[in-house]
């Protein structure tokens, strides 16, 4: 009888946890950290574990960094691995979000173009739940670094070209999100026209160094958040990818207060957080700067 009773009690509360989680009014998201190699394979299974862990959590949507699918140390390696997006490692994301009947941001990839063989696009996707890509962005802004004092020499515009276009927001589970990718967010042009747009989530992907990600990296996707009054999801790269590169990690989700409500420690793993809309409705109405933006005296911002 003490058994059966004990059953009952864990059957109570296994109830009640359910219950709780399916009135959940606010979706809950999660952002994910993780250490790409040269190693596509293994890329991918971090990709799978991490998503099947967001799910357990509950997540909607699991955002990804740049480079998720690889991240080699030579040009020559880099545009060699690159893939369509019809390619099999694509095929594998659409497999994993609609076998977990969950959304995946994952970006920047490196995707191959048809018509230029020595220069790819660094493309960022939206996956759904039911494996459909229902949104895509090329990145505009490229990195490039020769810094003779540090030894740091990363010049993207070796060999990717550059995207023309700022994508509307797309509608997903967790707002009208926006696509970005890492070094977009030193442009706040870019992510005030995204607001312009509809924006509720800029979304920042990305493999920050160690050497600007410990001096900016917080900084700047806050100063982001706060100026466009929006969710901002930053999925990161983190630790030694090989003997050239390290990443700042640090991955993080910050509310339009510009408050850090969820990040990563210093490994491959997720952090959670409620999207609040109502939050965000509220911190426009109770400040609201879009409607005070002197545009007779400069620009607005507009989408190309």
């Amino acid at each position: 009888m003490r058994f059966l009773g004990s059953f009952s009690i864990i059957k109570y509360h296994r109830k009640q946890f359910t219950r709780h989680f399916s009135a959940m009014a606010n979706p809950l998201i999660a952002v994910c950290q993780m250490t790409s190699t040269s190693d596509k394979e293994k890329n991918l299974r971090t990709v799978r574990e991490l998503t099947e862990k967001a799910k357990s959590r509950l997540a909607c949507m699991a955002f990804f960094p740049e480079a998720c699918d690889y991240l080699a140390d030579n040009k020559k390696d880099i545009v060699a691995m690159a893939e369509p997006l019809d390619g099999s490692t694509v095929t594998s994301y659409k497999e994993i979000a609609k076998a977990n009947n969950i959304w995946l941001s994952l970006g920047g990839l490196h995707e191959a173009l048809t018509d230029n063989g020595n220069r790819i696009s660094n493309t960022h996707i939206v996956i759904n739940s039911t494996g459909e890509i229902v949104g895509t962005y090329r990145k505009m802004h490229l990195f490039d670094m020769d810094n003779k004092t540090t030894g740091v020499r990363l010049m993207e515009s070796d060999y990717v070209l550059p995207g023309q276009k700022i994508e509307r927001p797309i509608t997903a589970p967790c707002g009208k999100l926006a696509l970005s990718i890492c070094y977009d967010m030193r442009f706040p042009e870019l992510s005030l026209s995204l607001r312009n747009m509809g924006a509720e989530i800029l979304t920042y992907p990305s493999a920050f160094t160690y050497q600007t990600g410990a001096a900016h990296w917080e900084i700047l996707l806050r100063a982001r958040a706060i100026e466009t009054q929006c969710y901002v999801v930053a999925a990161a790269q983190t630790g030694a990818h090989n003997k050239k590169r390290v990443s700042w990690g640090h991955a993080m989700i910050i509310d339009p207060w510009g408050a850090v409500v969820a990040q990563c420690s210093e490994k491959s793993d997720i952090a959670l957080t409620e999207i609040d809309l109502d939050h965000l409705r509220q911190i426009r109405e109770n400040m609201p700067c879009e409607s005070h933006r002197r545009t007779d005296l400069y620009p607005k911002m507009e989408p190309l």
